[in-house]
């Protein structure tokens, strides 16, 4: 076992919101929690008695009380807190903990400069006055609306005035094309459309109205709004409504108590090997996950002030706009982390007093290989947790953040998905960190690791899996009315028990290694191993900037689809200025000789200019294999860098060209 990096004091973690929870819980239930894993251990083995007893502890706002905790239907039926209704617009503006409605609610910044403050009171009048004009639009209950939107306040007031209204949200980023984001809008039927008409990134401008339109045009003519943006006087496209114009009168808000399980958003898959799928969410659900991550898990406070970069089509802005669950303040920044320089958003951390900073490995990584030391150039001394989540955040970026970040800060990788809005594993606050691992399941999270013959392994990897209900898996998938997409998607593999495509191992520590997508492992010689291993062994290599490693299916087909063989590929991408040099490439195939294992080895290693990405950041292994063996990548729209796709394809093909020479 690994020295851990960082252990909290003991009166740190005495003082943390999970060990109140813990005390409580003991207390409460008479048992003998004498730490998180014995916490754990009663959360999956007494799921109605935590679960209740969480929702009690976080004051879920029920305004009529539930007659259970969950039926005993099985997934994807089952059902939460039957007979509860609440809403979660009211949990967000008038939560516990923030009686004074001018203590400011959102904190929002553009990379143009711009900085605006919303206190409760103006955040809750700017919902109601977003809540009469989508009447006047003839918005009700069960109505979806769709946003194309920037991370701004009115994107925010939008999916409050839709969930106190009893509508249903739904919203992408406005660097999508018009194709990726009728991809997914078109499955709603949407009753409104609201679109970001222009926008600010990496020091330019974008005009988005011709995409507006297009969109508009795709969803039928639909009423639509501009929304605005700050600095920016865009005229709205023909047939958009000014935001201005469709604001109504302000107030009171209205805030509808409905079912638990009443929808409160869909997300979407990310749809780059198929059509994105839709899946409904549940506004309790969503609400409850949400404040137990937040709260217990990262230790968010009343009065704290939670910074999470990300866009509006990313599951984690849903995930940081519930931080006003918790009488947080909200950051909402929209522009490029590395603009004006690369530790833009440390500056803004110092300047706003962050307590909670969450950011993506990859935006960390970048900063190691840049050489950038954040912690000597400012004052991060408010900020008590970083999170990091997109990708697996390896030892090397552990170690980079407690040296040249913060040497006292709870590092907390986190790791979960869109189809559950929320986290299977998680920090805690009260354990010790060590380096690449992902500290425990999280609270109420039956997690397991299984082999191909579902038997739980440990010590090994195996695919996660989740053996019992979470509030926050999804209600349903939109056009799937007797839910076999569902069951195709989650349940297929393993009778009863959610597959989620992730492959992990259970370290001696307790903590949790991710190795990547389990459709996206390596087999060369029929021995099943996980790209994670590839990855931490190029740590050695400082002018790898970032790499993918994927298999390429040779020797003759036995079956349709599957190969007598499978040979490693990788593909690197360099420091500015370097070269794949024969000299280059022996150290790197050294490196995953020495610190991996002789099969994880490369037979072929590509230098390309860059990998191609979600636009919420997460690198695309599935894709890089499917063009390594000379397969398409489907909606390429939704991938943030379509560039790289086309040098990938290019330089694989010339590869398989050369190699089928020598073959002849």
């Amino acid at each position: 076992m690994t020295e851990p990096l960082w252990r909290p004091t003991p009166a740190r973690a005495a003082a943390s919101s999970m060990e109140a929870f813990r005390r409580a819980a003991a207390e409460e239930h008479g048992l003998e929690l004498h730490d998180y894993d014995a916490l754990h251990a009663w959360s999956v083995g007494e799921p109605e008695a935590f679960w209740g007893f969480l929702a009690r502890y976080l004051a879920l706002p029920f305004a009529s009380p539930p007659r259970r905790v969950r039926s005993d239907d099985p997934m994807p039926l089952t059902r939460w807190f039957e007979g509860g209704t609440l809403s979660y617009a009211r949990a967000l503006l008038r939560p516990p903990g923030a009686p004074d409605p001018s203590a400011p609610a959102v904190v929002a910044l553009t990379e143009g400069g711009d900085e605006r403050v919303l206190s409760y009171a103006e955040l809750s009048d700017l919902v109601a006055r977003v809540q009469a004009g989508l009447e006047r639009l003839g918005v009700g209950a069960g109505d979806h609306v769709v946003a194309f939107a920037a991370n701004v306040p009115e994107t925010l007031a939008l999916l409050l005035a839709c969930s106190g209204l009893g509508a249903v949200f739904a919203s992408a980023s406005p660097d999508f094309g018009a194709e990726a984001a009728a991809a997914r809008f078109e499955q709603l039927a949407p009753k409104a459309l609201f679109a970001t008409i222009g926008y600010l990134y990496g020091g330019k401008r974008f005009d988005t109205a011709g995409t507006a339109a297009r969109l508009r045009e795709r969803l039928g003519g639909v009423p639509a709004v501009a929304l605005p943006y700050p600095g920016l006087d865009a005229e709205a496209p023909a047939g958009f409504t000014a935001w201005e114009a469709f604001l109504g009168a302000g107030g009171e808000p209205e805030l509808a108590d409905l079912p638990y399980d009443h929808p409160l958003y869909v997300l979407f898959s990310s749809g780059t090997t198929g059509a994105p799928k839709a899946l409904v969410h549940r506004a309790g659900g969503a609400l409850l996950t949400h404040a137990k991550e937040l709260a217990l898990h990262c230790d968010v406070r009343p009065g704290d002030v939670v910074l999470y970069y990300t866009t509006c089509g990313w599951m984690m802005w849903n995930w940081l706009v519930s931080a006003l669950a918790c009488a947080a303040t909200v950051v909402l920044y929209d522009g490029s982390p590395a603009h004006p320089h690369d530790l833009t958003l440390f500056e803004l951390a110092e300047r706003h007093r962050v307590t909670l900073f969450g950011t993506s490995a990859r935006y960390l990584h970048g900063l190691a290989a840049a050489g950038a030391r954040p912690g000597e150039r400012y004052d991060l001394s408010s900020v008590r947790t970083i999170t990091s989540t997109g990708s697996p955040l390896s030892p090397g970026g552990f170690r980079y953040v407690y040296e040249h970040v913060k040497p006292d800060v709870h590092l907390a990788s986190i790791s979960g998905g869109t189809d559950i809005v929320g986290c299977f594993m998680l920090g805690v606050p009260t354990l010790p960190v060590h380096a690449g691992e992902i500290q425990r399941p999280g609270l109420g999270v039956d997690l397991a690791a299984y082999d191909e013959a579902g038997r739980p392994v440990r010590g090994e990897p195996g695919e996660l899996v989740c053996r019992q209900p979470l509030p926050s898996m999804p209600l349903c998938l939109v056009g799937d009315p007797g839910h076999e997409r569902y069951r195709a998607s989650y349940l297929a593999a393993y009778p009863g028990v959610w597959r989620h495509g992730d492959l992990i191992r259970f370290t001696e520590s307790g903590g949790i290694v991710v190795h990547g997508r389990s459709d996206a492992t390596l087999n060369p010689g029929g021995v099943r191993i996980g790209t994670a291993e590839v990855y931490r062994a190029l740590e050695a290599v400082p002018e790898v900037v970032e790499a993918i490693a994927v298999g390429r299916k040779v020797g003759p087909e036995l079956a349709a689809g599957v190969a007598a063989d499978e040979e490693v590929w990788l593909l690197v991408v360099l420091r500015p200025g370097e070269t794949l040099t024969p000299e280059l490439e022996a150290r790197v195939r050294r490196a995953i000789r020495d610190g991996a294992s002789p099969r994880h080895v490369p037979s072929v290693v590509l230098q390309v200019g860059g990998l191609p990405r979600t636009r919420s950041g997460k690198p695309m292994e599935v894709a890089v294999a499917k063009l390594v063996n000379g397969g398409q990548v489907q909606n390429a729209e939704v991938v943030a860098n379509p560039e790289a796709l086309h040098e990938i394809a290019a330089k694989a093909a010339a590869v398989r060209e050369r190699s089928a020479g020598r073959a002849r």
